[in-house]
């Protein structure tokens, strides 16, 4: 009997290696003789292991002491109303700390799906570099579709974000720092629309800018630099809007680009 064929679904099983053995030698079988799928597995290979090293720190981190006192404070064998007025109180606290450890031990499996990068950060308020290093691994490995769309379509680009920011935004020009733009995207911030634009040099090597104009109250700020996992960000704060350059580059480099990128926002 020939082995069945191998579909997005398999692919994608494989890379979390939900697979039996047999089924996995059949699909790294299909991998050896089909180049296209092979350079797709071996993106969400890359991207699987990026918000690892982004996400590993966070999910080490000990519970807040109150909330693991709620979780551990016994409750008596027998109930003393005097001493327990509020005993329906204690165990709906109890209940709602255990949802939420079982929420927070649960994120892993949600890195990578779309709706994280919308309502886990509604909830926590994640800042600015974290945000952008998310979008960053999330979509700069994708070698089919990293952009919705194309810079073929720059144009109608820049009116779609603009419009959905409520905000004129446009991409700077990098092409002569050896980086062209590959497109853009529309992601959810915080609390509404954020901009990504993406740019590729001739190696591969792609750099993503995130736009938000949720930064509008803080005060400016000039360059700060953050590492989340293995990708390096410079961001910054000007005027209604929140930028942050992301790149798998040495510092030095991504400073030089967000310098330019910097110059010529400041000239619009």
């Amino acid at each position: 009997m020939s082995p069945l064929p191998v579909t997005e679904d398999d692919l994608h099983a494989y890379v979390d290696g939900a697979l039996t053995p047999a089924r996995r030698q059949e699909v790294e079988a299909w991998l050896a003789e089909h180049a296209d799928d092979a350079a797709r597995v071996a993106a969400y290979l890359a991207q699987k292991q990026a918000i690892k090293a982004l996400f590993d720190p966070v999910l080490a981190e000990p519970l807040p002491d109150q909330l693991h006192a709620l979780t551990v404070q016994p409750l008596p064998l027998t109930v003393n109303r005097k001493k327990w007025p509020n005993l329906k109180s204690v165990f709906l606290q109890r209940l709602a700390a255990g949802m939420l450890v079982a929420a927070v031990s649960g994120v892993g499996g949600w890195l990578a799906h779309g709706q994280y990068l919308n309502a886990d950060r509604l909830a926590q308020g994640v800042p600015l570099p974290k945000q952008a290093a998310v979008a960053h691994v999330v979509y700069s490995p994708d070698a089919r579709r990293p952009v919705e769309v194309a810079a073929d379509q720059e144009e109608a680009l820049v009116k779609w974000l603009s419009k959905r920011l409520g905000t004129p935004v446009s991409p700077p020009k990098l092409g002569g720092l050896g980086y062209e733009l590959v497109g853009g995207r529309l992601l959810p911030g915080n609390a509404g629309p954020v901009a990504q634009f993406m740019y590729q040099d001739a190696s591969g090597q792609r750099m993503t800018l995130y736009v938000t104009t949720e930064n509008a109250s803080k005060p400016e700020t000039g360059f700060r630099f953050a590492r989340e996992g293995q990708v390096n960000v410079f961001y910054w704060v000007d005027g209604k809007f929140g930028y942050a350059l992301s790149a798998s580059v040495d510092k030095g480099e991504l400073a030089k680009v967000a310098t330019a990128v910097y110059d010529q926002l400041e000239t619009k």
